[in-house]
């Protein structure tokens, strides 16, 4: 299969001192996801530079990139594109300062800044800590999130 078939997406497993983990809200092309801070890789990036890229342009947070959780093992079609394979890579992430966004309290808590971008482009994200207690699989919505967060609590 060619290069160009895939998307190869590096996500952020972030637990503070809390015990929570923080999740990214996003409305994108009308519809809503709960998922882990990340995205996609760029040609010419690494991993870890990728998510570490990813971090400052959502957060705008430092980060280290720790111990690799998880990398798809199995078939998975992108949402948005029929003809992409989505891959999947996850580490767990340690800040380097004090978060400067605002993080959110409620799921989907948009201000009148961000709504107003999502006219230009048609996206919108917030961040947000979930108690352990209450993160499951349900908390996120995209099938390789859902077993990355069955592993959270399994094993951690």
């Amino acid at each position: 299969m060619n290069v160009k078939n895939f998307s190869i997406r590096v996500y952020g497993i972030l637990l503070n001192e809390a015990k929570q983990v923080l999740v990214s809200d996003e409305y994108i092309r009308g519809s809503y996801f709960t998922k882990f801070p990340g995205g996609g890789m760029e040609v010419g990036e690494g991993t870890k530079d990728c998510l570490i890229r990813e971090f400052m342009e959502e957060l705008q947070l430092p980060i280290a990139v720790g111990k690799h959780i998880y990398t798809t093992d199995f078939y998975q079609q992108s949402a948005f594109n029929a003809a992409l394979q989505i891959v999947s890579i996850y580490y767990f992430v340690t800040p380097l300062q004090q978060f400067n966004t605002q993080i959110k309290l409620t799921p989907f808590a948009y201000d009148e800044d961000q709504l107003a971008k999502y006219e230009q482009t048609k996206q919108i994200e917030s961040c947000r800590f979930v108690n352990w207690d209450n993160f499951s699989t349900e908390t996120v919505t995209l099938p390789i999130d859902k077993i990355v967060a069955q592993l959270l609590k399994d094993n951690f």
